[in-house]
């Protein structure tokens, strides 16, 4: 991969900003907190989520991104619960999936894995949390005059993902 620095600097900078929206929001207290763990997994689930978000970034760039975040929590959730069982799943992108297909994957987590319902208070924090965050990234991503379709523009779409994914798995 060419430009290696340049996608490193683009991602420490997505993370400081939505780290600093996060703490703005009352979501965060001003750090990221590493879980080496869930880095790993979502090394491994990327690719698959990466063909099911390409295709949305042209119509729903917003979700594109944003559901990685979702994905992140629902790491999480397992991690905190039962890691074990899970750790080693070759499938486990398929778990957050398959019950309600990708686009409905954020009520699937929210409501099966979290246990908070759609029509609740909680639902509609996080749900702003992730949209405020997911749009920022989206900005961002459009701010950096990327052609559209290039390696470039993946690596960038990429990176924004995977530092969503980090950064939102903590809001669980």
């Amino acid at each position: 991969m060419e430009n290696r620095e340049y996608f490193d600097k683009y991602e420490e900078s997505l993370t400081d900003l939505l780290v600093q929206l996060c703490t703005g929001l009352g979501a965060m207290n001003g750090q990221l907190l590493a879980a080496e763990e869930l880095e790993e997994k979502w090394k491994e689930i990327a690719p698959e989520y990466m063909v099911d978000a390409v295709p949305q970034i042209q119509d729903y760039p917003t979700v594109s991104v944003a559901w990685a975040g979702y994905l992140g929590i629902g790491l999480a959730v397992l991690w905190d619960k039962e890691w074990a069982k899970y750790k080693d799943d070759p499938d486990l992108y398929k778990f957050f999936v398959r019950p309600r297909g990708f686009d409905c994957m954020d009520e699937f987590i929210i409501e099966e894995l979290l246990g908070i319902g759609l029509e609740s208070k909680e639902f509609t924090e996080i749900e702003g949390v992730i949209r405020s965050c997911a749009r920022t990234a989206v900005d961002m991503i459009r701010k950096e005059n990327i052609e559209p379709q290039s390696p470039d523009a993946f690596y960038v779409f990429a990176r924004s993902v995977r530092c969503f994914s980090k950064l939102v798995c903590l809001l669980h």
